[in-house]
């Protein structure tokens, strides 16, 4: 089974927001949000609203829709893992 669009959205936050040197707690300030929620978003452990993927967007400084891209971008590219074939 793939990563779930949470888990990838997450993965491409996290990786946006250490490249520009930003901490959780300055993305968090930055889009309005509480830090924890920010660690949360990362780990995909919480299914996103658009309001709040907009506000992370926006403490980004990116599209939200690049951060849509990206992470269906990184989705892609993983191969799927092989189905166990039954034993008769």
């Amino acid at each position: 089974m793939s990563d779930s669009i949470s888990k990838l959205f997450g993965r491409v936050v996290r990786n946006r927001r250490e490249a520009r040197g930003l901490s959780q707690e300055e993305l968090a300030a930055r889009a309005s949000i509480h830090r924890t929620y920010v660690s949360s978003i990362e780990l995909g452990k919480v299914r996103l609203g658009l309001d709040i993927a907009k506000k992370v967007a926006d403490g980004l400084g990116v599209t939200l829709s690049d951060l849509l891209a990206d992470a269906e971008s990184i989705g892609s590219r993983r191969p799927a893992k092989p189905k166990r074939q039954q034993v008769e």
